[in-house]
C-alpha cells in the first residue's frame, strides 16, 4: 500500500501564501535615506521612521463606546472620531539636506489632496490580464433587462432620502478612525483596501474589534503615507499567528489573516519593483510611473526605502485599471474593490453587498432568478446614473438594516411590520420570510423505507 504523506500545518499555510506572493527583491546595499518631518501637510505625505512599538502592558487599550459601535454598524464608511495615539516614534535621523526637502515640498501633493482631486488621465489601452470575474466594464451581463431606468433610480433615491436623510459624498476624505473600520473612506488606498477586507462578511462592530486588535498589537504610523492608521509594514513582518491573534475577535480570522499577510507582501514587492525602475532610470515601466514629476519619483523612492507600504499610485489609473489591479489580491473581489473606488478614490462605482442585492432583486432592478451579487454589480454599474451611485449605495444599506419590511428574513410577524415601508409599492418581496416556516414540509418516503423532509418549502 502506498504511504500517504501529510503536510504539516505550517507547510499548508506556506503553500497557500506562495501562490499569491511574488519573490522578494534583493535588498539594496545602500542605506535608505531618511526624510525629516518638515514636509508640508504631514497628514498624509510627510515621511519619518517607523513608530516604536512598546510592550503590550504600556499600550493604550481603546474601548469602543456605544455611539461608535452604532456608527460602525450603521454606515459602511468611516465617520468615527479619531483616537489620539499614545505610541511614540523614533527620532528622525538628520541626513537629508533642507534644500532637498524644499524641492520635494514644492512638487509633492498630499495623499488627502490626491484623493479629492480629479484623477489624471492614464493610458486607455486594454489590459492584457483576463478579468477573473468575467465582467466587462461598461457592458451589462443582462443586456435585455431594461431596469432600472434613470427615472426609477431618481424616484427610489428621493423616497429613501425622505426617511433616512440626504446622503452627500464628502468633499474631502476624513482622517482615519482607530475605532470604526468603515469601508474605505480614508486617504490611504492600502488602508482603505484592508479596512474593507476586514469589514467583509461580518458586522461593523466585529470589524472594528479586528481593526482595533491590529492597532493594539502593531501600533500606528505618525508620519508619511497612512499616517494615523496601522503600521502595515509591522503587520507584514509579523508571524501569521500574531496577525491571527490580533484580528480573531472580528471573526473569519483564519482566512482574513492569510489574505492580509499575502496582500502586504505583494504590495511590498510591487513597491520595491517600482523603486528599482525609478532608481535605474529605466524607460520601460508602468504608465503612471513614467508620467511622474521628478519630485514625485523621489518621493516614491523614499517611501519604498522607508518601507511605507503604499497603493496610492492607483490614483493615476482609470477605473477599469484600478479594478483589475485590486482584484488580483487574495480575498479581494468586485465588492471590496468597488468600495475602495467609491469611498477612497471617489470614483462613481456601485458596490453591491447583501442588503443592496436583496432590495434590488425585490425592486426588479436585476433578474431575480439569474443574478448573483457579482453580475448584479456589473449590471447596476451600467444602469445607475453616476451621480446617484454614492447616495443609493448608502441608502440601500441603511434601509436594508433598519426597515422592518426590507431586512433579511422578515415577514408579517416581524416586529415593526405595521410601520410600513416607503418603497413598499415598488417592491415584490421573495425568498424565506419570517412566519412562513411554521408548517412542516411534506414528508417524502425514500426507497429504503426511511422518511425524509422535502427540501423545498
Amino acid at each position: 500500500m502506498e504511504r500517504r504523506i501529510t503536510r504539516s500545518a505550517a507547510a499548508k499555510e506556506a503553500a497557500i501564501l506562495a501562490s499569491a506572493i511574488k519573490t522578494s527583491e534583493k535588498e539594496f546595499a545602500t542605506k535608505p535615506p531618511n526624510l525629516q518631518d518638515e514636509l508640508p501637510n504631514q497628514q498624509s505625505s510627510s515621511l519619518g521612521n517607523k513608530p516604536k512599538i512598546g510592550p503590550a502592558s504600556k499600550r493604550r487599550k481603546t474601548k469602543l463606546s456605544a455611539s461608535e459601535i452604532n456608527a460602525a454598524n450603521e454606515l459602511p464608511h468611516n465617520l468615527g472620531s479619531s483616537v489620539k495615539p499614545t505610541y511614540k516614534t523614533k527620532a528622525v535621523s538628520p541626513g537629508v539636506k533642507k534644500e532637498t526637502i524644499g524641492t520635494l515640498a514644492d512638487e509633492l501633493e498630499s495623499t488627502a489632496e490626491k484623493a479629492s482631486a480629479v484623477p489624471r488621465s492614464a493610458s486607455t489601452g486594454k489590459s492584457k490580464k483576463a478579468n477573473p470575474y468575467r465582467l466587462t466594464p461598461g457592458i451589462t451581463p443582462f443586456p435585455d433587462w431594461p431596469h432600472p431606468t434613470p427615472d426609477a433610480c431618481e424616484e427610489v433615491n428621493r423616497l429613501l432620502s425622505s426617511v433616512h436623510g440626504e446622503i452627500v459624498p464628502p468633499a474631502t476624505i476624513p482622517e482615519p478612525s482607530l475605532t470604526v473600520t468603515g469601508c474605505g473612506e480614508v486617504p490611504s488606498v492600502l488602508d482603505a483596501l484592508i479596512r474593507t477586507l476586514l469589514s467583509g462578511a461580518t458586522s461593523g462592530n466585529n470589524s472594528a474589534l479586528a481593526f482595533n486588535g491590529l492597532v493594539q498589537k502593531f501600533g500606528i504610523l505618525h508620519e508619511g503615507i497612512g499616517k494615523g492608521s496601522v503600521n502595515w509594514d509591522a503587520v507584514r513582518q509579523a508571524p501569521l499567528k500574531d496577525v491571527f491573534e490580533a484580528i480573531k475577535r472580528g471573526g473569519l480570522a483564519d482566512i482574513k489573516s492569510k489574505s492580509l499577510k499575502a496582500i502586504l507582501d505583494m504590495v511590498h514587492n510591487e513597491n520595491q519593483e517600482r523603486r528599482e525602475i525609478l532608481v535605474k532610470g529605466e524607460d520601460a515601466g508602468p504608465s503612471d510611473l513614467m508620467q511622474k514629476s521628478e519630485g514625485s519619483k523621489q518621493y516614491e523612492i523614499a517611501c519604498a526605502d522607508q518601507h511605507f507600504l503604499s497603493l496610492n499610485h492607483l490614483h493615476a489609473l482609470n477605473t477599469e485599471q484600478v479594478m483589475e489591479e485590486l482584484v488580483k489580491y487574495p480575498g479581494i473581489g468586485p465588492k471590496t474593490a468597488a468600495c475602495v473606488l467609491l469611498f477612497c478614490l471617489q470614483r462613481p462605482c456601485f458596490a453591491v453587498d447583501t442588503h443592496i442585492f436583496r432590495i434590488c432583486k425585490w425592486l426588479g432592478w436585476v433578474p431575480p432568478d439569474k443574478a448573483t451579487e457579482i453580475t448584479a454589480f456589473g449590471h447596476l454599474e451600467v444602469r445607475i446614473p453616476n451621480h446617484l451611485k454614492y447616495s443609493l449605495h448608502q441608502l440601500f444599506i441603511r434601509h436594508g438594516k433598519t426597515c422592518p419590511r426590507c431586512r433579511a428574513i422578515t415577514g408579517q410577524s416581524s416586529a415593526g411590520w405595521d410601520e410600513g415601508c416607503v418603497i413598499d409599492h415598488l417592491v415584490k418581496r421573495t425568498g424565506k420570510r419570517k412566519g412562513e416556516l411554521a408548517t412542516s414540509p411534506p414528508v417524502k418516503r425514500k426507497s429504503n423505507g426511511r422518511q425524509t423532509r422535502n427540501a423545498k418549502v
